[in-house]
């Protein structure tokens, strides 16, 4: 009988354990998200989003690199306050053509290092990038992430996602890639539109302007005929009048 009561004080303790587990929430992660769009062949403004998920330590460092097989030759750091970022160059095995200009190197890594308290516990920080040209014949480009923690801990955001799998416990950053725009210059085509917008708009209000001086000026003759006209019938109709009185 005692027997009997462990086997099941036992088999409650592991149930409730696991579904303790599973109502504990899946940990936030490096991500990675563009700015708009994130066109193949084009340039992109990307963030890198990193949370803090311990409660007694700064994240103080984060490093990403760059996948090797899909080589950048533009990458460009915004000044993020309280951080310093490193960006790291690698000879490349087979030069690029860029824009007409073979490339014997690209980034292979940026490295970010809080100057200051860092990310704090309960708060997250955007690092963002510009880069391009993105690739012309992939989906998404993978990266790898190190988040260093004040107390030393380096937690390694590098396994990919696999089709048809869950998510890893620790998954790498993925940018996806949507359809190459015309420009390739992310954003400039949007721009382009907006200015022509603007212009055709110009027109149509200068049109509209147009128009009502066109009709004002309509209406300031005719207020001036019909004065003009009243003027005249008064000037005759006083014509007669004196007449009649010299004949009398």
């Amino acid at each position: 009988m005692k027997s009997l009561t462990r086997v099941s004080v036992v088999a409650g303790t592991a149930a409730s354990a696991v579904l303790l587990l599973s109502a504990v929430p899946a940990f936030a992660h490096v991500s990675v998200s563009p700015e708009g769009v994130a066109a193949k062949g084009g340039y992109a403004t990307v963030n890198f989003k990193v949370p803090n998920e311990r409660d007694d330590a700064s994240t103080t460092k984060l490093e990403v690199t760059f996948p090797a097989d899909q080589p950048l030759a533009s990458v460009m750091t915004q000044p993020v306050p309280g951080w310093k970022a490193k960006v790291t160059k690698t000879k490349l095995k087979k030069p690029i053509e860029i824009h007409g200009e073979k490339i014997d190197e690209a980034v292979s890594k940026v490295t970010w290092t809080a100057d200051g308290k860092g990310i704090e516990p309960g708060t997250f920080q955007k690092f963002p990038l510009s880069l391009g040209q993105l690739p012309e014949d992939a989906d998404q480009m993978v990266f790898k992430a190190l988040q260093t923690y004040s107390n030393k801990e380096v937690v390694r955001w590098i396994e990919p996602q696999q089709k048809g799998q869950e998510e890893p416990d620790f998954p790498a950053p993925a940018l996806a890639l949507s359809a190459a725009s015309e420009d390739h210059h992310g954003g400039a085509a949007s721009d382009d539109k907006d200015d022509a917008d603007d212009k055709a708009e110009a027109k149509s209000e200068a049109k509209e302007e147009s128009a009502s001086d066109s009709d004002s000026s309509d209406t300031t003759a005719r207020t001036l005929g019909i004065v003009g006209i009243v003027v005249g019938a008064a000037g005759v109709a006083f014509g007669v009048l004196a007449g009649r009185r010299r004949s009398s």
